[in-house]
C-alpha cells in the first residue's frame, strides 16, 4: 500500500471477507448469519460494507434506526434489514422501505399494528424481542401470552423471529448468568411457538455468543464487532483481522526548549528539549480529548509517539523526540498491527467506541 498524503480510514475488504468466512466456520451450514451494520457499519461505511457482504450472501442485516435502513435501501441493498430500535414516528417510512422492526414493548407493538393495518399490510414481518437479562429493551418472559394474543388478533403482521440479546457472552466468569439467559430464551421460545401455532426464527447470539456458546446458535446468529476484526478476547482476536486502518501525516515539526508549552491550556510543559509533530486529526474526527496528555500513542515509522497536551478539534501534537522522520511522513493511529483495541485501552475504553467515533469527514478508502 502506498503511503497516504492526508488523513484517511483505509478499509480492507479482504479482511472483512476473512472475518465473515471465519464466523461462518463457527456455525452450522444451515444457521443464518445476520451482519450488524448500524452506526455507519461501526464507523466504516454502511453502504460499502453491506454491498460487499451482500455479494458474500449474508442472510440479514441489522441497523439501530429506521433512517440507517433507508440509507441502505437507497444504496440498492435488497437483503432483509432488521431495525433494532425503531420509533413509532418512522413506522410508515419503515414499511414503505421494506424494513423489518424489532417490537419490544406493548406500546411499540400496538403502534406498529395500528400503522400496519392502516397501510393495509398482510403478514408484514416483525421481530419480537424478549428481555432475558440485559434489561435494556424487550418484553418480559411473562408477557408471552399477551404478545401472542395481540399478534393473533391481526392479519397485518407475522412474527418472523423472536430474539434476545446476551449481556456478558464475552466474559466467561459470567457463564452461569449467560447459561441462565439461554435457558430463559429457550423456555420463552417453546411457549411462544406453541401458543402462536407456527415456528418463528430464533436468534440470540452476538459475536462472543457465536464463539463461546455454540449450543445457543439456534436458527440465526448476529455479528457486529467480529466482522470488523475483533473477537473480544486475546484467544479469539488472533482469528480476526481488523478491517480499518486510520492513517494521517505529519503536518509540521517543532523543536521546543525545556519549559516551553504545547497546545491549549499549556497542558504539556517540556521537561527537556523536545521534538514535536502536529498531525491533522482531532476530536472532531473522533479522537476525543481523553486521549491527550500521554494517554495514547500513535506510530511514526513504527515507533510509538505519545499524544502530548490537549487534543484539539482538528489537530493533535505528538512527541517524536528520537524518531527519525520528516514532515509529510505517514502516521498510524491504528491498524492491524497497532489495533484500535490497544489504542482505546489507554483510556479504559473499547474498540467499539473508537472505531464508531471516526467522523464521516475522514475520507474512506476501500482496498478491494
Amino acid at each position: 500500500m502506498e503511503q497516504v498524503h492526508e488523513t484517511v480510514l483505509e478499509i480492507d475488504l479482504k479482511a472483512l471477507k476473512h472475518n465473515f468466512q471465519y464466523l461462518k466456520t463457527r456455525v452450522q451450514p444451515n444457521t443464518k448469519v445476520l451482519a450488524v451494520v448500524k452506526a455507519f457499519a461501526y464507523g466504516n461505511d454502511a453502504a460499502e460494507i453491506a454491498r460487499y457482504l451482500e455479494n458474500l450472501e449474508v442472510d440479514y442485516f441489522a441497523v439501530a434506526y429506521t433512517q440507517e435502513g433507508v440509507a441502505l435501501r437507497d444504496a440498492g441493498i435488497k437483503t432483509p434489514i432488521l431495525v433494532l430500535h425503531p420509533q413509532s414516528a418512522n413506522f410508515k417510512t419503515l414499511i414503505a422501505r421494506c424494513l423489518e422492526p424489532s417490537l419490544y414493548s406493548h406500546f411499540v407493538l400496538r403502534e406498529f399494528i395500528a400503522v400496519a393495518e392502516a397501510e393495509k399490510q398482510h403478514h408484514y414481518p416483525v421481530h419480537i424481542k424478549f428481555n432475558t437479562g440485559l434489561n435494556r429493551l424487550g418484553f418480559d418472559p411473562q408477557d408471552v401470552a399477551s404478545v401472542v394474543t395481540s399478534l393473533k388478533k391481526t392479519e397485518s403482521v407475522i412474527a418472523k423471529s423472536i430474539f434476545s440479546h446476551l449481556a456478558a457472552s464475552e466474559d466467561l466468569r459470567e457463564k452461569l448468568f449467560t447459561n441462565n439467559q439461554i435457558k430463559t430464551f429457550t423456555s420463552i421460545s417453546e411457549t411462544f411457538t406453541a401458543a402462536i401455532g407456527y415456528k418463528p426464527m430464533l436468534h440470540l447470539c452476538n459475536t462472543s455468543g457465536i464463539l463461546n456458546y455454540p449450543e445457543a446458535h439456534f436458527d440465526m446468529v448476529r455479528s457486529g464487532i467480529g466482522l470488523y476484526g475483533f473477537g473480544n478476547s486475546e484467544k479469539e482476536d488472533v482469528h480476526f483481522k481488523p478491517i480499518a486502518s486510520l492513517k494521517t501525516i505529519i503536518s509540521q515539526i517543532h523543536t521546543i526548549p525545556k519549559g516551553a508549552s504545547v497546545g491549549y491550556n499549556r497542558a504539556f510543559i517540556a521537561s527537556k528539549k523536545t521534538t514535536t509533530a502536529t498531525i491533522p486529526i482531532g476530536h472532531a474526527d473522533g479522537i476525543g480529548r481523553q486521549y491527550g496528555n500521554g494517554k495514547a500513542c500513535v506510530f511514526v515509522n513504527n515507533k510509538p509517539a505519545p499524544i502530548i497536551g490537549n487534543v484539539c478539534m482538528d489537530m493533535i501534537m505528538i512527541d517524536i523526540t528520537g524518531i527519525s522522520c520528516q514532515e509529510g511522513d505517514e502516521v498510524i493511529v491504528f491498524n492491524q498491527a497497532h489495533t484500535a483495541h490497544s489504542f482505546a485501552q489507554g483510556v479504559n475504553s473499547i474498540s467499539y467506541e473508537i472505531i464508531t467515533a471516526i467522523s464521516q469527514r475522514v475520507k474512506r478508502v476501500f482496498l478491494k
